[in-house]
């Protein structure tokens, strides 16, 4: 029960990173996955056949890769909120969480890097 609470809050999370830039949908997506394959196998599948993500959880579950344009917009994205919260939103006083910030932006460019890159068009 806990994991299929879990993987539904982490799902509304990925919805609203859907459409609100500065919240992210991936790792939501992942997180309701990981708590849908312990919790209910029909919400997994649901998961992975859905018309809006389905094909690239799938993809990336299957270590086949995911499209350029979404590494690219994934990246962009990450960065221009990065960056904006850095210079906008901590105080200069925080600098343990600009440091921080910056650490997590560069983790996450390096993993999704790493990814396999595979032509999305047939």
């Amino acid at each position: 029960m806990f994991y299929a609470i879990v993987g539904l809050l982490a799902l509304g999370l990925a919805i609203l990173g859907i459409v609100l830039p500065l919240l992210p949908t991936t790792p939501f997506l992942l997180l309701a996955a990981i708590c849908f394959a312990r919790s209910s196998a029909s919400m997994y599948n649901w998961l992975h056949t859905n018309k809006v993500f389905g094909a690239e959880l799938s993809s990336y579950r299957n270590r086949e890769g995911i499209p350029l344009r979404l590494k690219i917009y994934t990246l962009v994205l990450l960065w221009t909120t990065i960056l904006g919260s850095i210079l906008f939103f901590v105080p200069t006083t925080h600098l343990w969480i600009k440091l921080l910030l910056l650490t997590i932006a560069i983790g996450v460019t390096i993993h999704v890097l790493a990814i396999k890159t595979y032509s999305a068009t047939p």
